[in-house]
């Protein structure tokens, strides 16, 4: 997440927040629709394969990574409103520009939901209800934890990410690795958390595949913004107290 004071143009930022989203859903939650678990049949019977948990941990890693090399320089790479807020809460963006940003994410991460609800449809015996990758908790958490669980993890884990990701940019840091930081920051919080709510952090990618999804999805989604954006505030507003530090790299 670079400074966005050097941002071309209104549109190129909208446009890189989109298509970063949009990247971001479509590799990730692509990947725990298409990959995560597939079955082949071999002499003793049906053997699962797929990527599972670390493969979808590494898919969310790899399009952040990847993302914020490719967009970082335009908008900042932010692709999740409570990035967004933290950024604004921190210093790092002016409040005006937080809408613009996230109704981008919001757009983006939308899209590529329909685009995996196109794709998976071509497969013969697909529905969608309860196999898009949406978060949940109680009896549509994966392992069935609780609202409480869900609520602390949500809250904590992306207070961590936001905090890594203030901590990557600071002008103080290593110039060239925030991109990597930042990536394999979000594939450790999958890896910790999909068994508990399927992993948020970010409210664009629990909107993008829930209302796609059903089964309960859109009645828990209020979780999945409440709890990134506080976690997002607890963390920008603490950043500077901590740490002493206020502004991105230039």
């Amino acid at each position: 997440m670079s400074d966005t004071s050097t941002t071309p143009s209104g549109t190129a930022v909208i446009a890189a927040e989109v298509i970063g989203t949009f990247w971001l859903v479509l590799g990730g939650c692509g990947t725990a629709v298409f990959a995560a678990v597939q079955v082949a049949t071999a002499d003793t019977g049906d053997v699962p394969v797929g990527v599972g948990y670390l493969g979808v941990s590494l898919a969310f890693g790899l399009t952040v990574l990847t993302g914020v090399y490719a967009f970082g320089h335009i908008s900042g790479g932010h692709f999740n409103p409570a990035v967004t807020v933290g950024a604004a809460v921190a210093g790092r963006l002016s409040w005006a520009k937080a809408p613009v940003y996230i109704v981008s994410q919001v757009a983006g991460g939308l899209v590529a939901g329909a685009l995996i609800l196109l794709v998976a449809g071509g497969k013969e015996g697909f529905e969608a209800t309860g196999h898009m990758a949406a978060n949940g908790f109680g009896a549509h958490s994966p392992d069935g934890y609780s609202l409480l669980s869900a609520l602390v993890i949500e809250i904590v884990l992306t207070a961590v990410f936001v905090w890594v990701i203030l901590g990557a940019t600071d002008r103080r840091a290593p110039a060239g690795f925030a991109p990597a930081a930042i990536g394999l920051t979000l594939t450790l919080i999958h890896l910790i958390s999909i068994p508990i709510t399927n992993t948020s952090v970010n409210p664009a990618r629990s909107t993008a595949v829930a209302f796609f999804n059903g089964n309960g999805a859109v009645g828990q989604l209020w979780l999945f913004w409440v709890a990134p954006i506080v976690g997002a505030l607890i963390a920008g507003a603490l950043y500077g107290p901590l740490f002493g530090e206020r502004s991105a790299r230039p």
